[in-house]
C-alpha cells in the first residue's frame, strides 16, 4: 500500500508539473506575442518617430533644387553653397567649436576633480556645496544668462569670447559632476587603499588609478558638454558681445527664411556627430578592455 501511495502522489506531482511548466509556456508566449502591440512599444515607436522625422526632414530638403518648400528635384547646390559661398557660416561654426571644447575641457576638469573631492574628502560646507551644485540645471536659461550678465559687467569684463566660454562652463559643469560623481558611486574605495599600501602617491593613485577607472564618466560628461555648447541660444546671446556663433547666425538667418543651406549643414553636422560617437564608443571599449 505504501507503495502505491508513493507512485499515485509521484504520478500527480509529475502531472502538477506539467501543467505548471505548460502554463509557464503559455504565459511566455503570450508576452512574447503580446508584447509587439504592447503600450509601451507603442510609446516607445513614437518617441523616435517624433525625434527623427525632423532630421529627416532636414536631410530630404538639403538636396531639393528650389529654395521653397515644395521638393522640385535633386540637386547639391546647397551642398556647394555651403562649401565656397559660406565664409560667415563657417566663421560662426569655428567660434562655435573653439567655445564647446574650451568650455567642455574646463567643465570636465572641473567637474571631475570636483565629484573625486566631494565624494571622499571630508570640508567644511560639503553638504552645502552639495545642494547648490545643482542649480545651474534646474534654473531658466534667461535667469542664468542674465545673472552672468550682471557679473560679468560688475567685474568690468568685455563680452566676447571669453565671457561665452566662461557661461558655457558654468552651466556644463554641474551635469559633468553629475555624470562622474555616479561612475564615482560604484567606484571600490579598497582599491585605493591598495594603491596606497604599495607605495603609491595621491597623484600616483589619482592618474594611474581612480581616472581610468571612472573614465567612461569624464568621456560622457565631456561629450554632453560639447553637444550643450554647440546648442545654447540663450545664454550665449546674452554674454556674446559682437560674436556670433553658429545658433546665433542661424537665428539671424531664419528671421529672413529658412535657408536650404541651414539644412545641408545639419545633415553635415549629424554625420559628423554620428561619427564621433563611434569612436568615442570604440575608443572606450577599447580603453575597458585594456584596463
Amino acid at each position: 500500500m505504501d507503495f502505491l501511495y508513493s507512485l499515485i502522489m509521484a504520478i500527480l506531482h509529475k502531472n502538477s508539473s506539467n501543467k505548471m511548466e505548460a502554463s509557464r509556456h503559455a504565459k511566455r508566449n503570450w508576452k512574447k506575442h503580446g508584447s509587439k502591440v504592447s503600450f509601451s512599444n507603442t510609446v516607445l515607436i513614437l518617441s523616435i518617430m517624433f525625434l527623427f522625422i525632423p532630421l529627416f526632414i532636414i536631410v530630404f530638403f538639403s538636396f531639393n533644387e528650389s529654395k521653397g518648400g515644395q521638393f522640385t528635384g535633386v540637386s547639391l547646390r546647397w551642398y556647394e553653397d555651403l562649401l565656397f559661398s559660406s565664409g560667415r557660416l563657417w566663421k560662426s561654426l569655428l567660434f562655435s567649436a573653439i567655445v564647446a571644447f574650451s568650455s567642455a575641457f574646463l567643465a570636465t576638469v572641473l567637474g571631475s576633480l570636483a565629484a573625486i573631492g566631494i565624494k571622499w574628502y571630508k570640508f567644511f560646507g560639503k553638504s552645502y556645496i552639495q545642494s547648490i551644485s545643482f542649480l545651474p540645471m534646474v534654473l531658466p536659461e534667461v535667469i542664468m544668462g542674465v545673472s552672468l550678465l550682471i557679473f560679468l559687467n560688475g567685474i568690468h569684463m568685455n563680452l566676447g569670447l571669453g565671457t561665452i566660454i566662461i557661461a558655457h562652463t558654468t552651466f556644463c559643469l554641474p551635469f559633468v559632476y553629475l555624470m562622474v560623481s555616479s561612475r564615482v558611486d560604484e567606484f571600490d574605495y579598497s582599491i585605493i587603499e591598495a594603491s596606497h599600501d604599495l607605495g603609491a602617491n595621491e597623484k600616483q593613485t589619482l592618474f594611474k588609478v581612480i581616472l581610468p577607472a571612472i573614465m567612461p564618466g569624464i568621456m560622457s560628461g565631456f561629450m554632453m558638454s560639447i553637444t550643450m555648447s554647440i546648442e545654447d541660444f540663450v545664454i550665449t546671446s546674452l554674454v556674446n558681445g559682437n560674436v556670433e556663433t553658429l545658433p546665433i547666425y542661424v537665428y539671424n538667418s531664419i528671421r529672413h527664411g529658412v535657408s536650404p543651406v541651414i539644412n545641408a549643414l545639419s545633415f553635415v553636422l549629424i554625420l559628423m556627430i554620428c561619427g564621433i560617437a563611434i569612436l568615442f564608443r570604440k575608443g572606450l571599449k577599447a580603453f575597458a578592455a585594456g584596463h
